[in-house]
């Protein structure tokens, strides 16, 4: 655990120096980018397009009255032993499905809810979630850094099992309870790049036998512009697990766990955002992804997936002077 906590320190630390220590030029180029000469600490703004990356959050939240609709799609691996052309490279599956409503309260803070399918026996999720935008980077760098934090909580519908090692086997509604929480560290550091630390705790009320109950993750996001309504974005976590525990459910399944890598391109089309990416992980939940991931790049078990979100505003526009 000493191990797990001084990494993640060592991360933090270095990432904020980075972003304190960085070049005039970055500070420069966000200050053109607003175009302004006017005093005082200008908020950065936009530095992702979307309130999601791939598989994790971004710091983004959502404006008053804001109303944002998702659709998360994964297909099936695209190469490996389940994948190839008998399965049209993965197009033939569908290992998760989200669907999901989020509205902003304030400019602050956005609620969500959320059903996905579930890529693991723990299956038919409902998800609710908080984001709330506690910090933002100013042009000045009086503030270096973005802070949001994040917290949901998703419950499990699926039937409950009879296996009393299955991770379904619950006895009381609390067990089918799973909660993520985050830290999600944002900088802008140009018009055209933008980096992110989210250290992760995770807690699932009942798990498979010797499964560990509270996880602790370090993901990592990036995004990447490279024409007007196009970028490049990323994301990876990796999960600290018990190593006994990893070992025992490892053999016992027959499966190993890898950490979740993904890689997407995003398209802004007017009010739609859209990602094509490609990840080693079945789940879009991230309490299912960052501790569940069997999937390896190397084996070929990757697949598609893309998200598109349609966003709506509901603000009352003011009335122009007459």
């Amino acid at each position: 655990m000493m191990k797990t906590v001084n990494l993640i320190l060592k991360s933090l630390v270095l990432f904020v120096f980075t972003s304190s220590s960085l070049p005039c030029f970055a500070q420069d180029d966000l200050e053109k980018e607003l175009a302004t000469t006017t005093p005082g600490h200008q908020k950065v703004t936009s530095t992702f397009k979307s309130t999601k990356l791939i598989n994790g959050h971004s710091n983004e939240t959502l404006y008053k009255n804001d109303f944002d609709f998702k659709v998360d799609h994964r297909f099936g691996d695209i190469a490996g032993n389940n994948g190839g052309i008998k399965q049209f490279f993965g197009l033939d599956n569908s290992t998760d499905i989200r669907i999901g409503f989020e509205y902003g309260i304030s400019d602050h803070l956005t609620v969500g809810l959320a059903r996905a399918k579930g890529a693991t026996a723990v299956s038919q999720l409902y998800e609710g979630s908080l984001k709330f935008r506690l910090l933002e980077q100013t042009t000045d760098n009086q503030v270096p850094l973005a802070v949001t934090l994040f917290g949901s909580n998703t419950i499990a519908a699926v039937k409950a099992s009879e296996d009393p090692t299955s991770a379904t086997a619950y006895n009381k509604f609390s067990d089918r309870m799973n909660y993520v929480g985050q830290v999600i560290l944002a900088r802008k550091f140009n018009s055209n790049f933008s980096f992110e630390l989210m250290p992760t705790y995770i807690h699932r009320n009942f798990t498979a036998f010797r499964d560990q109950n509270t996880l602790f993750a370090l993901g990592a996001g990036g995004r990447m512009k490279f024409s007007k309504r196009m970028a490049l974005v990323v994301d990876y976590f990796i999960p600290f697990r018990n190593s006994a525990d990893k070992a025992y459910l490892e053999e016992k399944n027959a499966a190993k766990f890898y950490d979740p890598l993904g890689v997407g391109l995003e398209i802004e089309t007017g009010g739609h955002i859209f990602h094509i990416n490609f990840t080693n992980a079945t789940a879009i939940e991230e309490m299912q992804l960052i501790p569940s991931t069997t999937s390896s790049w190397t084996k070929g078990q990757y697949r598609w997936g893309f998200s598109i979100a349609r966003r709506f505003s509901f603000a009352k526009k003011e009335k122009e002077p007459k």
